[in-house]
């Protein structure tokens, strides 16, 4: 599951990408409408995961 990737599906932007050292610093920022959508997403994806994948689930939908 690629929680940024489902972000962006569900309608949220991502407002501050970056790195230090090894660490990635991605801030997003939505409606609440988005945020609901990838809650709902995330929801779905973990009931309906049958391996433990890092993209395992994507959301569909996109805006």
């Amino acid at each position: 599951m690629d929680i940024i990737d489902m972000a962006r599906a569900s309608g949220m932007a991502v407002i501050l990408d970056g790195r230090i050292g090894r660490e990635e610093y991605q801030s997003v920022c939505g409606s609440l409408s988005a945020l609901q959508r990838f809650a709902d997403a995330v929801r779905d994806c973990s009931a309906n995961r049958s391996e433990p994948r890092k993209r395992a689930c994507k959301s569909s939908r996109r805006e």
